[in-house]
C-alpha cells in the first residue's frame, strides 16, 4: 500500500503484517495438532488459497520450538511436484544432525537405518512440516507413513504435517490411497466462514493507532459488504487495500460501500476461481475425471454440453470437488 494512503487513512503497519488471527475453533484445532504430532501421526492440514495455512504452520512450529518437547524439521523445497521421500529425508538430516558436514547415503536401506537411530538418539519426538503437500505424488506419501512405522519400530516417534489444498484431503479419500488416508488425521482449516466482520474490525484495530475509530475509515455497509462477498484473510486484505487506495484517489473518508462494490472482483466466486483455490487446475481436473482439458475449459466458460456437464458435475461433486 502506498505511504500516503497509509497516513490518510492513519494506518501504521501494512494488513500482511497484522499478526495471527484465531477463532475459537482454530484455536481448539491448534491444541488437537499439537497432540496428534507428540503421538507419531501423519498429520494433514488442508485449507482454500488464503486461509492461513502457512501461518498456522508458522505458529505451530515457533510454539513448538519454544516449548522443546518435540524436535522440528521443515522442509524448504520449493517444486513440491519434483519432492521425493529421499527429498524429505534429507530435510530431517539437516535440521537434526549436529554435524556441520553432514553426508546422507544414497543408499536406502543404510539412509533410512541410519535416520532411525539418529532419531532415538535425540530422545524426543520429531516432526517433520512439509507445506504446499498436494503437489506430492502419491508414492512419496505412501513413503512417510512408511518412514513413520520405521522410526516406531527403532524406538523413536516420528510425525508429519502435511499442509495443502482441500484437494489433498479428497485426494486421500479415493480407494486408492486408503493406506495412507485411513491412518491420516485430518484437520480442515475453515478459513473465516461466519467471523469475516470480527476479522476485518480486528485487522483494522491491528494496524492503525489507539485513537482511530473502524468507522472513520470504513462505512459499517462497506464492511458488512467485504463480510459477505470475501471468505479468507488474504482476500479480505487485498480487497481492504483496493478499497483504500480507490477512495483516497477520489478523496472519499471513510470508504463507503460504493467504493468496495466498484473494486470487488466480479468472478471471485465463480466455478474456476473456486475450484482453483481448492487446488484444482484444468490439468489436474482432466487427469483426474479421465477427460480432455477442452472439456473442462468448456466447462469453465458454461459451453460444454448439457449431458457431459451433468457428467462431470456429478464425478465432481462425488469426489468432494465444491460446485
Amino acid at each position: 500500500m502506498l505511504t500516503e494512503v497509509m497516513e490518510n487513512y492513519s494506518l501504521i503497519k501494512e494488513f500482511r503484517k497484522a499478526g495471527y488471527y484465531e477463532t475459537a475453533h482454530q484455536k481448539q484445532m491448534f491444541k488437537d495438532i499439537k497432540a496428534a504430532i507428540s503421538s507419531g501421526r501423519l498429520v494433514v492440514l488442508t485449507g482454500i488459497v488464503g486461509c492461513g495455512k502457512t501461518v498456522t504452520l508458522r505458529r505451530l512450529q515457533e510454539t513448538l520450538e519454544k516449548e522443546g518437547k518435540i524436535l522440528v524439521s521443515k522442509s524448504l523445497s520449493v517444486d513440491k511436484n519434483r519432492a521425493t521421500l529421499a527429498t524429505l529425508i534429507s530435510a530431517l538430516f539437516y535440521d537434526l544432525s549436529a554435524e556441520k558436514d553432514i553426508k546422507i547415503s544414497t543408499q536406502g536401506e543404510k539412509r533410512e537405518r541410519e535416520l532411525r537411530d539418529l532419531i532415538k538418539k535425540g530422545k524426543k519426538p520429531v516432526v517433520l512440516f512439509v507445506d504446499e503437500a498436494h503437489d506430492l505424488h502419491s508414492s512419496t506419501l505412501t513413503g512417510l507413513k512408511r518412514l513413520i512405522e520405521v522410526v516406531e519400530d527403532g524406538g523413536g516417534t516420528l510425525s508429519v504435517v502435511l499442509a495443502g489444498h482441500p484437494k489433498l484431503k479428497n485426494d486421500l479419500r479415493r480407494p486408492t490411497m486408503e493406506e495412507i488416508g485411513y491412518r491420516a488425521t485430518v484437520f480442515s482449516l475453515d478459513s473465516l466462514i461466519g467471523s469475516q466482520r470480527e476479522y476485518i474490525g480486528w485487522l483494522l484495530n491491528a494496524c492503525t493507532g489507539e485513537d482511530t475509530q473502524i468507522f472513520d475509515l470504513l462505512e459499517a455497509s462497506a464492511i458488512d459488504m467485504l463480510a459477505m462477498r470475501l471468505r479468507t484473510p488474504l482476500q479480505i486484505e487485498q480487497h481492504l487495500t483496493l478499497a483504500l487506495e480507490e477512495a483516497y484517489q477520489v478523496g472519499e473518508k471513510p470508504v463507503t460501500a460504493a467504493i468496495v462494490e466498484s473494486i470487488l472482483s466480479k468472478d471471485i466466486n465463480e466455478l474456476e476461481p473456486n475450484l482453483t483455490r481448492h487446488g484444482y487446475n484444468v490439468k489436474s481436473l482432466a487427469e483426474q475425471f479421465n477427460t480432455k482439458p477442452a472439456d473442462i475449459r468448456s466447462l469453465f466458460r458454461g459451453q460444454l454440453d448439457p449431458v457431459r456437464t451433468r457428467e462431470l458435475q456429478e464425478q465432481m461433486l462425488s469426489a468432494g470437488l465444491p460446485l
